[in-house]
């Protein structure tokens, strides 16, 4: 049971990602590559850049597209289970 609920969480999980990704990881009418999105740290200008250009919004958008789908994937099962 335990093995199916962590499958379930960490599927939704990416999947949340991916449809956050494909949903607002667009900037100026193209998708910002994941090694920009994902890139934390770097020099005070990096910061700024990615500050004034949206970057560390989009980021935390599909971040919290990917919390959504792991709450989802935690309480698919247990739903599941009851109708069982």
């Amino acid at each position: 049971m335990k093995t199916r609920m962590i499958l379930s969480i960490t599927a939704f999980a990416v999947l949340g990602l991916i449809a956050g990704y494909a949903f607002f990881g667009k900037l100026g009418g193209e998708y910002v590559s994941l090694k920009t999105l994902f890139s934390f740290g770097g020099n005070t200008l990096q910061n700024a850049f990615r500050s004034i250009a949206g970057i560390d919004e989009l980021r935390n958008k599909i971040l919290l597209c990917g919390a959504i789908g792991a709450v989802v994937g935690a309480l698919l099962p247990l739903k599941l289970k009851k109708y069982k």
